[in-house]
């Protein structure tokens, strides 16, 4: 390390040199303290979620869905605040389908409140084309193909079970069928895709009405286990 003064003192020998900033002791404790700062403004990896059939402000699915909501506006509420506390500014969100049960000035402050970057596949009830309201996300589009730590997942709101290169790996999550027999019919699917080809069907029903889903956005991670689980 060079001397600061003009002309100065040779390598390390700002050491004996007192004009050189250097030499004071203020000057290391202030690089100690840059350095733990720096340390500690490291973020948090960003993470993908991903949810279908929110269903907000769809009275209907309350009963249809066996909801643990006694009104559509505790529902409402809910969804929002289990949504906001797993997702942080950063994260990227998935929303496979049926987001909203309201028109486009309902549903655009409650997605002015949630957190993450939102991608939309749309269902069969998102129907709210006005531009005011697409411009909330990210994408919208009628399926998706993405990658989720070094893993294939194809995104469709409606369940595709000879979907792409399921027989190499990759992995499907859908929604649309709830927790009907349309899901059992989709499990039964699976199942014999297994027996067939001797190797796993990654698809998965992310309803948020799923018992591995809870109306709370998942990782595919927390997707794959819990449902591997009680599936």
């Amino acid at each position: 390390m060079a001397c600061y003064r003009d002309g100065g003192c040779g390598p390390y020998e700002h050491i004996f040199c007192s004009e050189c900033p250097a030499s004071k002791p203020e000057y290391f404790a202030k690089s100690a303290v840059k350095d733990v700062s720096k340390e500690k403004e490291n973020p948090r990896a960003a993470k993908k979620f991903y949810i279908s059939d929110w269903h907000y402000n769809h009275k209907n699915c309350l009963a249809f869905d066996n909801r643990p909501f006694t009104s559509i506006e505790q529902m409402n509420e809910a969804l929002v605040e289990r949504w906001n506390s797993v997702v942080k500014p950063g994260d990227v969100v998935y929303v496979l389908g049926d987001m909203f049960w309201c028109n486009a000035d309902v549903a655009i402050p409650v997605l002015d409140s949630l957190a993450g970057e939102i991608f939309l596949v749309k269902g069969n009830h998102d129907r709210c084309h006005i531009k005011k309201f697409t411009d909330k996300f990210v994408k919208v589009a009628e399926y998706m193909e993405i990658e989720d730590g070094g893993r294939n997942v194809v995104l469709s709101h409606y369940p595709i079970p000879c979907f792409k290169n399921h027989f190499y790996g990759w992995y499907h999550l859908y929604g649309h069928v709830h927790n009907s027999f349309e899901f059992n019919m989709m499990e039964h699917d699976k199942f014999l895709m297994q027996e067939l080809y001797t190797r796993p069907c990654n698809m998965y029903n992310v309803g948020a009405m799923m018992p591995w889903m809870d109306y709370t956005p998942r990782t595919l991670d927390e997707i794959v286990a819990a449902c591997d689980k009680t599936c």
